[in-house]
């Protein structure tokens, strides 16, 4: 995980406001903790790796900070290769890059033994591909599904020390450290008291944010 304070922190608000302008998105810069929570898709096509980012930036006494997180934003692998019971017959999702206007809120995700608190998807539907060739490559196209598909943002329950994805993630936007999801949630609650207990969540890809720099 990086924070960023200062001017770093004012050129990456300025950076992604940028980009998500040039796709239509929102971008929140009213208030403290007013969090804009935004993952980056790495252009890699690598699944196995948490290489993408969540970035959330938002104001502290009016001036930018910015925190990064390692995660995925892919299904794992072995979710690719072997889809879940439920959806073998249409294949694995994977999130379709956009913004998802107060579709999240701080919940139980998982099981009422294994499960913890984060931020899932309950207040509206989500796009997402479906991938069903079982290979190890995700596929970015094809036929989008909307709906309830339990998109959720969590942490992944191995090591902190743990490299590649495996299963953890079957469509979800998964965290690799625990440490860095519990320091995320805290945010988010001290947000929640502030403007209530839903968030918007934006997926861009990589080359999104590279145009938000050449047009800045």
């Amino acid at each position: 995980m990086a924070k960023l304070t200062g001017f770093a922190a004012k050129m990456m608000a300025d950076q992604y406001k940028q980009a998500s302008i040039n796709k239509g998105y929102a971008f929140f810069e009213n208030g403290d903790l007013n969090l804009n929570i935004i993952g980056v898709r790495n252009d890699s096509g690598d699944a196995s790796k948490f290489d993408d980012s969540i970035n959330v930036i938002y104001k502290v006494d009016g001036q930018w900070v910015a925190d990064i997180y390692p995660v995925t934003t892919e299904p794992g692998v072995s979710i690719l290769k072997r889809p879940l019971k439920a959806v073998q017959h249409k294949g694995t999702a994977i999130l379709v890059p956009g913004q998802y206007r107060s579709t999240y809120k701080i919940d139980w995700h998982g099981s009422s033994e294994k499960g913890h608190v984060a931020l899932c998807q309950r207040g509206g539907k989500v796009s997402v591909w479906r991938d069903n060739n079982r290979d190890a490559t995700p596929d970015y196209h094809g036929p989008e599904d909307e709906g309830w598909y339990g998109i959720n943002i969590h942490k992944h329950r191995g090591s902190d020390a743990r490299v590649n994805t495996g299963g953890s993630s079957a469509g979800c936007q998964v965290f690799q450290s625990s440490m860095d999801f519990a320091e995320f949630m805290e945010t988010c609650e001290d947000a929640s008291e502030r403007y209530g207990n839903k968030f918007t969540y934006t997926l861009l890809d990589e080359r999104d944010l590279n145009e938000g720099i050449c047009k800045a």
